[in-house]
């Protein structure tokens, strides 16, 4: 029997390499006059940059660039909006990681709106956005966080008092999604890494999550399949286009998977740690993947949550182990175990480079929310899985 569910809308999707080349005509659908977010390495300065600006320049294609130096800050999103309020593009292209993908969403939505979004961010300001947003378009360049199917857009505010929260409406989800492998060849190794381990750990809570559906359930395999062929690989050789082309499929599968599932405790952490240290957010799901999932088993075979879990982290052994005719206890532990291996081969750093010390666990363990979790875990598993990552 087929339970209940609802599945949330997706942008139109051009998947595959070269896809960059119909960018002038997808901004063509809206308009000549673009606002062009990029990351703090800017993508016109590359060779496919310089032949998108030569293209747009042949079709009347006014381009204004705006370079997102880091995470999305309230400050950054206004700052953006009143510049472009009296003279607004008739549509956004983001192109870069979850960073430049999270501000142009967010500046689409709120140059029509004229305040500041940091009344409109979901657990930090008391207003709901009425969903009217300039037209968006999403390119990533590294393969992570699925911003290009999502709805929502992350932003941070870093410090004692600080913040990562969404700004989120069904309308945000992108107009379009261009999803070029080729955009990805020039990814760092380090940065290749966090990115993977940041779709890998939202492929999988997605999975196991309480709000999976049998359709979740068959693109987060489909996806965690990629990751088994591409993820170590594309690490290893970050030119090999069949690699980069599975990571870029796993990301933009995991965003689908996350808007429709949720997420759990690793990203509850990359929340409540991102929003009081200077931590990318791939690194820090990457190095608690392994000790959160330890936890959570550990959690499950107390008799606590759902035992289907056990039967869904019994499945992803066998994905990963390529081993027949064990049982589902050998899988399970095979799987955790495999994750840890990850966390070594990946050289994902402990918390502690980022200022992150052992009297700050209990506080960012109180404000760690675990929702969608397929176990709840109390105060002091979520200080164990941090006190593990430390160092």
């Amino acid at each position: 029997m087929v339970n209940p569910f609802q599945f949330a809308r997706l942008p139109l999707i051009k998947f595959g390499y070269g896809k960059l080349s119909e960018l002038p005509a997808l901004v063509m659908m809206f308009g000549k006059k673009v606002l062009l977010v990029t990351g703090r390495y800017s993508f016109l300065t590359s060779a496919p940059g310089i032949q998108f600006t030569r293209s747009a320049k042949e079709l009347g294609i006014a381009i204004d660039h705006l370079t997102i130096p880091g995470e999305p800050s309230p400050e950054m999103i206004d700052e953006a909006t009143v510049r472009f309020t009296d003279t607004p593009p008739d549509v956004v292209v983001a192109m870069g990681g979850g960073s430049a993908m999270d501000a142009g969403k967010a500046i689409s939505a709120m140059i029509p709106v004229r305040e500041t979004v940091k009344d409109y961010l979901e657990g930090v300001g008391f207003k709901n956005h009425p969903g009217i947003k300039i037209p968006f378009i999403a390119v990533p360049t590294t393969s992570g966080t699925g911003s290009e199917a999502t709805k929502n857009a992350v932003i941070s505010q870093v410090g004692k008092a600080g913040f990562k929260k969404s700004l989120r409406h069904d309308n945000f989800v992108p107009d379009i999604a261009l999803v070029d492998p080729e955009m990805t060849l020039s990814c760092p190794q380090e940065i290749t890494a966090a990115s993977g381990m940041d779709c890998f750990t939202q492929l999988t809570e997605a999975y196991l999550s309480d709000k999976a559906n049998e359709y979740t359930d068959a693109l987060a395999i489909e996806g965690l399949k990629a990751i088994k062929s591409s993820l170590v690989q594309s690490c290893s050789d970050g030119l090999d286009i069949g690699a980069r082309t599975g990571m870029s499929f796993a990301a933009l599968t995991s965003g689908i998977c996350l808007a429709n599932a949720g997420l759990g405790v690793v990203h509850g952490f990359a929340s409540s740690v991102g929003g009081r240290f200077d931590i990318p957010h791939g690194v820090v799901c990457g190095t608690l993947m392994a000790v959160s999932n330890e936890v959570i088993v550990r959690r499950l075979r107390d008799g606590m949550g759902s035992p289907d879990a056990l039967r869904k982290y019994s499945r992803l052994g066998k994905l990963f182990l390529d081993e027949e005719n064990k049982s589902d206890d050998y899988y399970v532990d095979g799987f955790i175990k495999y994750l840890h291996s990850l966390t070594v081969e990946l050289k994902l750093p402990g918390l502690n480079k980022w200022g992150i010390m052992e009297n700050d666990l209990q506080e960012v363990a109180l404000i760690t929310e675990s929702k969608n979790n397929p176990v709840k875990l109390e105060t002091a598993d979520l200080i164990e899985i941090l006190s593990h990552r430390l160092l």
